[in-house]
């Protein structure tokens, strides 16, 4: 009998456990796989065989030779099934399956592997496990088709990327994994050295350094889908030990040409593997600045799904007779107000709910003011302003009748950012079928440390200050930009990145500012700092995270899910054992020795 050839043909099957289709009928086969599920129909056996691919059928009748062998089949086994295809009859279609138009008869089945003992997690059912159970048996985990999607869909991905960067002319480069330590914004994970006692390598929170350096050596664009290693806290969107990011860096490059540059992967890559009905921004994606974004969205990284724009109030009411927001206000206060259309619809415990969410994140309350389908201005706080200072409300939130305005009183202004979330998602206003990029740009270079009582970097210590030299020597530090930027979609940082600092004398006053002399630089940096004394190109460049985006596309809040073998939340790898003690020998070996802990009081 003809067997039609398959690219995925070994010495153990003909074909995958996806590729069969009607045009197979009355072809012999064999199949490998796992057993997902055994169906027992009364002298009929139906073995849902599951691979990498995808699921087949396969029948097998009382009677026939393999028969014993099946009913004695456990899930998960690992067998090889030879038959032949064919047709299902009309009434056992299955249209959810790709291969539900048939089956195979089976004549063997070979036993390849079986469990010997009880399965920790089932995979063949859709309960939920507890995450320790499934990272300590990730190799399980990771069969169920969700988990299993979602790292195919990771591969295809990284591969799209690849190849966009690939075709705009960039050169991968891989950069060293074993180096120095550097002060870089987190702990570094720091590797002994055998050789040279007393000495350490650093593993590398980012290619910082050496994707300068290459620029240096004269190559135009590189990049490189970039390991980084960073010992810091897990987040739902930020696994611990270690992440992976799209590492690219541009001679001679201007902010908007490394715009230019990484907008057109990023688009092609949502539109690619985004679900069709999804809407996309379109690029050049909207640029917001610094100062504007924690203003009207409560973040530096806003999730523009949601429409609700805040607004400042802070000149109206500090003249206003509402005492307890003038009394904050002469605190350091910023009154904040968020227009939601068409909500004084709502009951009266609509607005008690949020009061009450309010309480529980230490705000006082929820003040809001009505503008009615009448006309007229209604709530707990319209008893304090004047007619002038309501319609001015009304004018700055662009207030329609049947509009509620919430106001927010608070020194910082990342709380005006969780009302306005809380109240787009409460009035159902986000778009959840949206990825919805920007830029946020002209972040300041220096911040005030209240802790430390100093001046400190903000953002990449590296990067180039708007005005040069000139700016450090004459402006207040903390009015000054600089060339940095990040790219957002929905709420999420997906990329850093900037303009560098290239210049020596402008990277020694940076860092003199903050805090740091001459030789701190020539000592912590000081294979950059040399190399830029040679002669160095302007260059910049961004590092998307690569998980982040995977995250996005997968339509997960969880980044682990997203990672074939993540630490979980204490960064241990509960399936390998890391970390884990070493033999005294490895210790001596090191000249390392270890102390007992000391609990801090």
């Amino acid at each position: 009998m003809f067997i039609m050839q398959s690219k995925n043909k070994t010495a153990f099957r003909t074909h995958t456990c996806n590729e069969l289709r009607v045009e197979n009928v009355g072809n012999d086969v064999s199949i490998c796989g796992f057993v997902h599920r055994i169906r027992d129909h009364g002298g009929l056996l139906f073995i849902d065989l599951r691979d990498h691919y995808g699921t087949t059928q396969c029948v097998v009748q009382e009677g026939d030779a393999a028969f014993k062998l099946a009913e004695s089949l456990k899930d998960e086994s690992v067998i090889k099934v030879t038959g032949t295809v064919i047709k299902r009859e009309e009434s056992t279609i299955n249209k959810n399956m790709d291969t539900g138009e048939i089956e195979i008869k089976v004549s063997k089945i070979e036993l390849l592997s079986a469990p010997s003992e009880q399965l920790p997690l089932q995979i063949n059912v859709e309960n939920e496990f507890p995450e320790d159970t499934r990272l300590t048996y990730r190799y399980l985990d990771l069969r169920k088709k969700e988990n299993h999607d979602n790292i195919v869909l990771r591969s295809n991905i990284i591969s799209h990327v690849r190849n966009a960067m690939i075709e705009q002319g960039f050169l991968e480069v891989q950069t060293p994994i074993l180096t120095s330590s550097s002060p870089e914004g987190a702990r570094d994970y720091l590797v002994p050295s055998r050789v040279h006692h007393g000495k350490f390598y650093a593993l590398p929170q980012a290619p910082q350094q050496f994707k300068q350096l290459l620029m240096v050596a004269g190559f135009d664009k590189y990049f490189q889908i970039a390991p980084c290693f960073r010992d810091e806290d897990a987040r739902a969107d930020r696994s611990p030990g270690e992440f992976y990011q799209l590492d690219f860096e541009m001679s001679f490059a201007s902010q908007d040409d490394i715009f230019n540059a990484i907008e057109p992967v990023i688009y092609s890559t949502f539109k690619k593997f985004a679900p069709s009905d999804y809407e996309i921004t379109e690029y050049p994606f909207k640029r917001i600045k610094y100062e504007d974004s924690m203003l009207h969205y409560g973040s530096d990284k806003p999730d523009l799904r949601n429409p609700l724009i805040i607004e400042d109030l802070t000149n109206i009411f500090e003249d206003s007779n509402f005492g307890a927001f003038v009394e904050a206000i002469k605190q350091g206060a910023k009154v904040r107000s968020i227009n939601v259309p068409d909500c004084a619809k709502e009951p009266r415990s609509f607005f008690d709910k949020l009061n009450d969410w309010a309480k529980s994140i230490g705000l006082p309350g929820l003040g809001y003011i009505t503008l009615t389908h009448d006309g007229e201005y209604k709530g707990p706080i319209v008893k304090f302003l004047n007619e002038s200072d309501l319609a001015e409300i009304a004018k700055i939130n662009k207030m329609n009748k049947g509009d509620v305005v919430f106001l927010v009183c608070h020194n910082d202004p990342k709380v005006a950012g969780t009302v306005r979330t809380k109240l787009g998602c409460t009035k159902g206003l986000v778009n959840e079928k949206a990825y919805k990029f920007c830029w946020i740009v002209d972040f300041p270079m220096y911040e005030y440390d209240e802790e430390t009582k100093q001046i400190i970097f903000s953002h990449n210590p590296f990067s180039m200050p708007q005005g040069g030299l000139e700016a450090l020597e004459t402006m207040d530090p903390l009015d000054i930009k600089a060339y940095q930027y990040d790219i957002v979609c929905n709420g999420i940082e997906l990329s850093s990145g900037a303009i560098r600092n290239h210049i020596p004398e402008i990277m020694y006053k940076a860092f003199e500012i903050a805090g740091h002399d001459k030789d701190f630089v020539d000592t912590k940096f000081k294979g950059m700092i040399k190399a830029f004394k040679y002669g160095a190109p302007p260059h910049g460049g961004c590092a998307p995270g690569i998980d982040r985006m995977v995250m996005l596309l997968a339509r997960t809040e969880n980044i682990r899910e997203v990672i074939a073998f993540p630490f979980n939340q204490q960064a241990q790898d509960l399936m390998m054992g890391a970390p884990a003690e070493v033999t005294p020998q490895q210790l001596k070996e090191l000249h390392i020795a270890v102390l007992p802990k000391v609990n801090k009081k």
